[in-house]
C-alpha cells in the first residue's frame, strides 16, 4: 500500500502486547502503553525525523514488530486507561 492509498486510522500493537497503537496521521498516533494491570495513554506528534520514521515503520514496514490489530481491540484497551 502506498503513502497516498492510506487511510487513517490505522492500529497497531506491539506482538508482547505491551503497547497499542492507533495511528492517526503521516504525523500523529496514539499509545497505550500496558505496565503491569496498568493502562496509560500518550499522544505523540512527529517533529523530527525519529519520530517520523517510526510511524512510517509501523504503517509499511510493520511485520517484525507490530501486529495488525482492529479498532475494536484498541477500544478494549483505551477502556483500561486510567
Amino acid at each position: 500500500m502506498s503513502r497516498s492509498e492510506m487511510t487513517y486510522p490505522q492500529y497497531r500493537k506491539y506482538k508482547n502486547g505491551k503497547s497499542f497503537f492507533r495511528i492517526t496521521s503521516i504525523s500523529a498516533f496514539e499509545e497505550i502503553q500496558v505496565i503491569g494491570n496498568r493502562y496509560f495513554l500518550h499522544r505523540f506528534t512527529a517533529k523530527i525525523l525519529p519520530d517520523r520514521n517510526l510511524i512510517n515503520d509501523m504503517l509499511f514496514d510493520f511485520e517484525l514488530n507490530w501486529e495488525l490489530i482492529s479498532e475494536s481491540d484498541f477500544q478494549e484497551a483505551i477502556s483500561k486507561v486510567l
